[in-house]
C-alpha cells in the first residue's frame, strides 16, 4: 500500500511514460505487457475501437426519439436541416479542439486533464465535483431509462410498461455494464463495436426507406421547406441548444488516450470519421422522417422512429425498439469507459481516493474506478428527480467543455513551445469558443432558475476542494479511518498500483 505522497508522484511519473515496457526496453513494445503479467491498462484502442467509442456514445436515443426539439424551435423543415448541418460542423470544430488537446497532451481524463494543464488543480476539481455527484449519475440514469422502456417494449406492447418493471430492467442493464467493464478491458471495447454497428443498422433501416421514399417523389413534406413565416429568430438559438445536445459525445475518445494505440495519429482520424459518420446519418434519418410524415405529425409523435417504422414497415417495426434499447446500452456502454479513466486520472493525481487508480491484478481494468459511479446512479434511479438534475446541469456541459476549449488558446500562448502533432487553425477553437458561452448564457436567459441552482451546486466544489485537498493537516484518527478504508476495499477488489 503506498502513501498519498508516492502514489501522487507515481501519478506525475506516468504523464509520459506510464505505457511503458521497463525504463530498459529498448522497442516500448506493447505486446510484451500480457507476457510480463505487468499490472497496468494496455494501449488496446484501436481506430476502429475509437471510432466505435465516439459514435457509439454520440448516438443514443434521441435521433430514434425525439428530433423535434430542433424542428420546434427553427420553425420549419428546411431550417432543421440546416440546424443538423451547421451543428455537425460546430461539433467537429469542438472535437478537432479535442484532437488537438488529446495529441499534445497525452494524459487520460478528458477535460479534468486539460482544465488541469491550464488553469490548476483547483478549476479541476471544480469540474471532478460536478461530475461526480451529480451530473454523470443522473446522465447515466436518464440513458438507461430509455434502455429499460425500450427493451421491454415489445414483450408488453400495445399496453403500458408498468413503471417498477422498467426500473428493474434499467437497474439489470446498469449492473450488466458495471461488470463488463471490471472484466475485461478488450471485450468491453470488442461490444461497443458491435453495439455501434447495430445502432448504425437501425439508421440504415430508416435512411433506406426514406430515400427510396424521396426518390419516388414522395416530396410533399419538403415543398415550402423554407417558409419563414413561423421562423422567430428568438427561437433559434434553442434549435441549437437542442442540435448541439444531440451531438454530444464527441469528446469520449480524449478520456482513454493513455489507452490509445499511436495516439498522434489514430485520435484526429477517429474523430474526423466518426464526425463525418453521425452528421451524415443525422441529417440522413432526419430527410427519411419527412418522407413519411409531415413536420405537424413529427411534432405530435412520441417517438418519430417507432411511427416512421409503423408506416413503413409494418409487422418489422417491433424490432424498432430492440435497436433502440441496444442504442442506449452502447451509449452506457461508452460512457462509463471513458469516465472510469477520468476517475482513474483524478485519483492518480491525488484528488480522489488512492484506491480508484489501481488496477485489477488479473483482470487489467481499473476496478474502483468503474464502480464508482454504480451506488450513485442506482440511488438516482430509485429515489432521485434526475431529469430536474439534468436540467440544472446541463448548461454547466458547456461551461466546462467552453473552458476546456479557452484552455487550448491560453496554451497557445503560454506554451507555444508544447509539442503539437496535430494543429488546428487557431478560428476553430475560437468560434467553437464563442459558440460553448453564447450557449451558456442562453440558459442563463431562458431558464435563471435552473441555471442558477445548478451553478450553486457547482460552487459546492469549492469549499469541497479547501476541504478535502488543500487543507491536507487531517486528525490523525480520521487519516487511519481513511487508510483503513483504502486498505480494505484494496483487498476486497483484488487491486493494486499501476507498475512503472
Amino acid at each position: 500500500m503506498t502513501n498519498r505522497s508516492t502514489s501522487q508522484n507515481d501519478g506525475k511519473m506516468s504523464t509520459n511514460g506510464r505505457h511503458k515496457v521497463s525504463q530498459t526496453d529498448p522497442t516500448g513494445k506493447l505486446q510484451q505487457d500480457d507476457n510480463s503479467g505487468k499490472v497496468e491498462l494496455g494501449k488496446k484502442v484501436t481506430l476502429l475501437r475509437g471510432i466505435s467509442i465516439i459514435i457509439g456514445t454520440i448516438i443514443g436515443a434521441g435521433i430514434f426519439i425525439s428530433p423535434k426539439g430542433i424542428l420546434k424551435h427553427s420553425g420549419s423543415v428546411g431550417m432543421s436541416l440546416i440546424v443538423w448541418i451547421v451543428c455537425g460542423v460546430l461539433s467537429l470544430f469542438g472535437a478537432l479542439s479535442y484532437a488537438e488537446l488529446g495529441t499534445c497532451i497525452t494524459k487520460s481524463g478528458g477535460h479534468y486533464t486539460y482544465i488541469m494543464e491550464a488553469f490548476g488543480p483547483r478549476m479541476a476539481f471544480i469540474r471532478l465535483w460536478v461530475d461526480l455527484i451529480a451530473i454523470r449519475p443522473a446522465a447515466m440514469a436518464v440513458i438507461s431509462l430509455a434502455f429499460g422502456q425500450y427493451i421491454l417494449e415489445p414483450l408488453f406492447m400495445p399496453c403500458d410498461i408498468p413503471p417498477f418493471a422498467v426500473k428493474l430492467a434499467t437497474a439489470i442493464g446498469i449492473t450488466s455494464v458495471m461488470y463488463l467493464n471490471s472484466m475485461s478491458v478488450t471485450w468491453t471495447a470488442r461490444i461497443q463495436i458491435f453495439l455501434t454497428f447495430s445502432k448504425l443498422l437501425a439508421i440504415a433501416i430508416i435512411i433506406v426507406p426514406g430515400m427510396y421514399q424521396l426518390f419516388k417523389g414522395e416530396t410533399k413534406n419538403f415543398e415550402n421547406a423554407f417558409e419563414l413565416s413561423d421562423v422567430k429568430l428568438s427561437g433559434m438559438p434553442l434549435a441549437f441548444y437542442s442540435g448541439m445536445y444531440a451531438y454530444a459525445g464527441w469528446f469520449y475518445l480524449n478520456f482513454v488516450t493513455e489507452e490509445v494505440d499511436n495516439p498522434e495519429k489514430t485520435v484526429p482520424l477517429a474523430i474526423c470519421i466518426s464526425m463525418a459518420i453521425v452528421t451524415s446519418c443525422y441529417v440522413l434519418t432526419n430527410v427519411a422522417y419527412y418522407t413519411v410524415m409531415s413536420a405537424q405529425e413529427l411534432l405530435d409523435s412520441e417517438a418519430v422512429a417507432v411511427t416512421f417504422a409503423d408506416r413503413l414497415l409494418g409487422n418489422f417495426s417491433i424490432v424498432v425498439p430492440v435497436f433502440v434499447a441496444l442504442s442506449c446500452y452502447g451509449s452506457m456502454n461508452g460512457c462509463l469507459f471513458a469516465l472510469s479513466r477520468m476517475f482513474y486520472v483524478a485519483s492518480r493525481e491525488g484528488q480522489l481516493p488512492e484506491v480508484l487508480s489501481m488496477i485489477h491484478v488479473r483482470r487489467h481494468t481499473p476496478l474502483a474506478a468503474v464502480l464508482i459511479l454504480y451506488p450513485m446512479t442506482m440511488l438516482q434511479l430509485f429515489v432521485g428527480d434526475i431529469y430536474s438534475l439534468l436540467n440544472f446541469m446541463s448548461f454547466l456541459r458547456w461551461l466546462f467543455i467552453g473552458v476546456v476549449v479557452l484552455g487550448l488558446i491560453y496554451l497557445r500562448y503560454t506554451k507555444p513551445d508544447l509539442p503539437r502533432p496535430f494543429k488546428v487553425p487557431l478560428f476553430i477553437p475560437v468560434v467553437f469558443c464563442i459558440t460553448c458561452f453564447f450557449m451558456v448564457f442562453l440558459s442563463l436567459y431562458s431558464d435563471p432558475l435552473n441555471t442558477g441552482i445548478g451553478f450553486a451546486i457547482s460552487l459546492t466544489g469549492i469549499p469541497a476542494y479547501y476541504i478535502f485537498i488543500y487543507f491536507n493537516h487531517r486528525p490523525k484518527w480520521l487519516q487511519r479511518a481513511l487508510d483503513s478504508f483504502n486498505r480494505t476495499l484494496q483487498i476486497i477488489l483484488e487491486v493494486v498500483p499501476a507498475e512503472q
